[in-house]
């Protein structure tokens, strides 16, 4: 008796951003000028990810990890870089670097500051 064979999408659930081999139209190649939040994040991951004190902060792998949790409608909402930043947040909490409380504080203080010009 012959075996039956599944095709490997029925073996495994694939998350809303595995688009690998699905039609989703022409790639849009644009490039454009970085802006300065980016750069940040970018430069805020190349020493996450290097070695500080003999140990790295986070792994790219934790990265993508926490990037392909996010729920279809934030990931498709979100720009590359917001979704890094989710990412990394995500990460410093479950490491214990920051709590969301303090994070909560913080964004409070920002916040606070972008809505008084005066205040810096």
């Amino acid at each position: 008796m012959a075996t039956r064979r599944h095709a490997p999408e029925a073996l495994i659930a694939r998350s809303h951003h595995d688009m690998g081999g699905r039609p989703a139209g022409k790639v849009k190649r644009v490039e454009h000028e970085a802006e300065d939040w980016e750069r940040r994040v970018d430069a805020l991951m190349v020493l996450l990810t290097g070695v500080l004190d003999g140990k790295r902060q986070m792994t790219v792998d934790e990265l993508r990890k926490n990037i392909e949790a996010l729920g279809p409608q934030a990931y498709d909402r979100m720009s590359y870089y917001e979704r890094w930043v989710i990412s990394i947040t995500q990460t410093m909490i479950q490491h214990g670097v920051i709590t969301t409380d303090e994070l909560g504080r913080k964004m409070e203080e920002v916040k606070a500051r972008t809505e008084d010009p005066c205040r810096k």
